[in-house]
């Protein structure tokens, strides 16, 4: 199952939307996207990574989000993690990401504290 990537800007945040699975195969993908938006010659404030429709990921994802998130640190741009389902979410708690990356229950909210 591949992933579909959604970009679309709302103010000064950037919101990435996958769907599907994350794996070794379509991680890279969301690499590409991410590294696209962090890296842009002008920078969005924040970024928040919609998780809502996403079904699965492994430890691929985990170092994509990893990695973005130091790159979003480098440059000044907040960046948070929104909506993962449950099993997803156990995944970061077990992988321990959520000890310094935000991920947060509802999109708005994330929205507001990437600005922060």
């Amino acid at each position: 199952m591949r992933s579909d990537i959604v970009v679309r800007t709302d103010g000064e945040v950037v919101m990435v939307t996958p769907t599907g699975e994350l794996d070794a195969v379509t991680s890279p993908d969301l690499a590409a996207v991410l590294d696209d938006v962090l890296g842009a010659a002008d920078p969005c404030r924040g970024v928040v990574i919609d998780f809502s429709g996403v079904r699965f990921c492994d430890s691929r994802c985990i170092g994509v989000l990893v990695a973005s998130y130091r790159q979003a640190r480098d440059r000044g741009i907040g960046l948070a993690v929104a909506a993962p389902q449950r099993t997803v979410h156990r995944l970061f708690t077990i992988a321990g990401i959520d000890q310094f990356l935000t991920i947060e229950d509802d999109v708005q909210r994330a929205m507001k504290l990437v600005l922060a």
